[in-house]
């Protein structure tokens, strides 16, 4: 079965920094594009930050210059490197995997989130 399990979450103050982790398994982690999206209380999932299995990365613009995203493909693991945190960074972290096959179907799985609290 395909897990995606997210830890690293936590409580840091402002202008801290934390490392998210998602360990991948069930699945061709080096095919597949990763990603991070955030949710807070009351609004909509967001796109944060995402990378190809080429390479290619892409920042929501809240977080450039402070969030980096990075791959461990021996390890199936994905990272979301956090500086600088700002209180409104706070939200629940979600991990994604979609892999894109060669007809143009694509498929999408989610983990079940890790929590972080950035405090004033």
């Amino acid at each position: 079965q395909v897990r995606l399990v997210e830890s690293g979450g936590g409580l840091v103050q402002a202008g801290g920094s934390l490392r998210l982790s998602c360990a991948a398994s069930g699945i061709m982690f080096s095919n597949n594009a990763m990603g991070w999206y955030r949710q807070a209380p009351g609004n909509q999932r967001e796109f944060v930050a995402t990378m190809t299995s080429g390479g290619n990365t892409n920042y929501t613009d809240s977080v450039k210059g402070r969030f980096t995203i990075s791959r461990d493909n021996p390890k199936n693991t994905v990272y979301l490197q956090m500086n600088s945190l700002k209180p409104s960074d706070t939200a629940v972290y979600y991990c994604n995997a979609k892999n894109v096959y060669r007809n143009g179907y694509a498929i999408e799985y989610w983990g079940k989130g890790t929590l972080v609290t950035v405090s004033s």
